[in-house]
């Protein structure tokens, strides 16, 4: 399935995160009812060219059946007949359900793009999907899909981070890439947990947004943003996982972006929704947006 820029030189993405659909017990099935009608809602507004889900879809801790809830979570997007793609966050996986699991079930829709990626890395679902121009001829763009973990090690505590070896194979794809290419192609990047220059775009960088919460990013910086920076390609990145905070900074020509809370069954003051983004062929830029539940777009 080729994703490619529209006639109109447009490609828009929808972002959900942090869904939380619950185990079905009656005490949820309102929250996860809400979560379900504002997917469909937004898709049907914003009619996206591909929607990425940022991780925890699901709570697994103590669920019975994960893979019905997983199912569930997923059902309104594999229903759209959009192409889809997702990457884990730490709640995913943490219950009777591997990643692996959850993945196969993902790839039982026709229009999932997500993938497994190599095996020996870190983490499961480290991909990378290009996208074609308005002929259909040449790439014009590309998307990095990483798993950013669950927990740290005991040892360090708080959150698990990007891995060396992730941070390599990033690397290797963007420079053979921009080799084929004549240079770097405009890039995005997908992930969970927000990288540390997440809190640093608040203190120093053109930030808009809001922000209530602590940026709970990983304690050890593994240099994922430093090489962004090196490799010259990747736009913007927008992470999930704070539900308190949907603000938007730029940090030496990166975007820092995060979504919006999708979930009801879950905490935040923030009204639930998604953010749009819109890339125009041939620009090394994007606009973004948030549509939220009521409607109302927020930029």
């Amino acid at each position: 399935m080729d994703l490619k820029f529209r006639s109109d030189g447009t490609f828009t993405i929808v972002q959900f995160t942090d869904m939380h659909i619950g185990d079905g017990k009656d005490e949820e099935k309102e929250w996860d009812a809400k979560t379900g009608e504002l997917v469909v809602k937004v898709i049907e507004t914003e009619r996206p060219d591909l929607i990425v889900l940022t991780g925890d879809m699901i709570w697994s801790n103590g669920v019975k059946d994960p893979a019905a809830s997983f199912r569930r979570a997923i059902a309104p997007v594999a229903a759209s007949g959009i192409p889809w793609a997702a990457v884990f966050g730490n709640h995913d996986a943490e219950g009777d359900v591997s990643k692996e699991e959850l993945l196969a079930i993902q790839q039982e829709s026709a229009t999932c793009l997500s993938q497994a990626g190599p095996d020996e890395l870190s983490g499961v679902g480290n991909y990378m999907l290009t996208m074609k121009g308005t002929s259909g001829a040449e790439e014009a763009a590309a998307f990095y899909f990483l798993d950013s973990g669950m927990m740290a090690p005991e040892a360090v505590g708080g959150y698990e981070w990007i891995h060396p070896d992730q941070i390599s194979w990033y690397t290797g794809q963007s420079r053979r890439l921009s080799e084929r290419s004549g240079g770097p192609l405009p890039a995005l990047c997908f992930i969970h947990i927000p990288l540390p220059e997440y809190e640093e775009v608040w203190l120093k960088g053109t930030v808009k947004g809001q922000k209530f919460e602590n940026v709970e990013c990983a304690k050890i910086n593994s240099g994922m943003f430093a090489a962004m920076v090196e490799m010259g390609d990747v736009m913007g990145v927008f992470a999930g996982h704070d539900h308190d905070n949907d603000y938007c900074g730029t940090l030496h020509g990166i975007h820092l972006c995060f979504g919006r809370v999708s979930g009801f069954n879950c905490y935040g003051k923030l009204k639930r929704g998604a953010r749009v983004i819109r890339l125009r062929e041939g620009k090394r830029h994007f606009d973004t947006w948030i549509r939220q539940y009521n409607d109302e777009i927020v930029r």
